[in-house]
């Protein structure tokens, strides 16, 4: 069976979980919270890549290949015909994927980046003798800190702002469906149906009161 590929995307705290578990409502999904396969496709084409030393055993048709093919091993024992792959990373990356996939599409879940803040802050506040990976020993200190960490260029908020306007200004743009957090929460049924007919699929009737991950 041929699968077909579409991936999800955008701001973290803006509702990709929340979306995966309606998704994989439908039979012919098949969603999941954020997956290692870009980690693994990066690290593959690192070890391709000029700074390591098989470098010149590769070429563009090998490295392709072996991207693909990642993605197949991975999803090599899902069932369902249409695969949806979450990762932050993927709107700084549509660059691959249009060389890997004839037609897929992004939906990229973002939110207000003040309530995104707002979302991190309170996780820290709740659980205050769990020191997170997420801060350094210097950058944890205080709630101006934590912030100005989270939305520098490396820190897990600005690193997805930044990779979705470029996938939001880039010539990929139309492959790019933005879902806001508060219309997903408040109008789900008239967000789905939006999400389905972007991807050009038949509409499906969820229940919203059991969702489910």
């Amino acid at each position: 069976m041929t699968q077909k590929y579409h991936f999800i995307s955008g701001l973290p705290r803006s509702g990709s979980t929340l979306l995966s578990g309606i998704l994989r409502q439908n039979p012919r999904f098949h969603a999941a919270i954020s997956s290692p396969v870009a980690g693994l496709v990066n690290g593959a084409l690192e070890q391709m890549g000029a700074n390591s030393e098989s470098y010149s055993f590769f070429d563009e048709k090998k490295r392709k290949a072996i991207s693909k093919a990642l993605f197949q091993a991975y999803y090599s024992d899902t069932a369902q015909a249409v695969i949806f792959d979450t990762n932050r990373q993927w709107t700084a990356r549509l660059h691959q994927l249009v060389e890997l996939f004839d037609d897929f599409k992004v939906i990229c879940c973002v939110r207000n980046p003040a309530w995104v803040m707002d979302s991190f802050e309170k996780i820290y506040r709740k659980n205050p003798f769990d020191y997170s990976r997420m801060f350094s020993p210097a950058t944890r200190q205080t709630v101006y800190s934590r912030s100005e960490s989270l939305i520098s260029s490396g820190g897990t908020v600005g690193s997805a702002w930044t990779a979705l306007k470029e996938a939001y200004y880039g010539e990929y743009s139309d492959r790019l469906l933005l879902v806001d957090y508060d219309l997903l929460t408040q109008k789900p049924a008239r967000t789905m149906e939006l999400i389905y007919q972007f991807l050009g699929e038949p509409l499906f009737t969820h229940d919203f009161e059991q969702v489910d991950y």
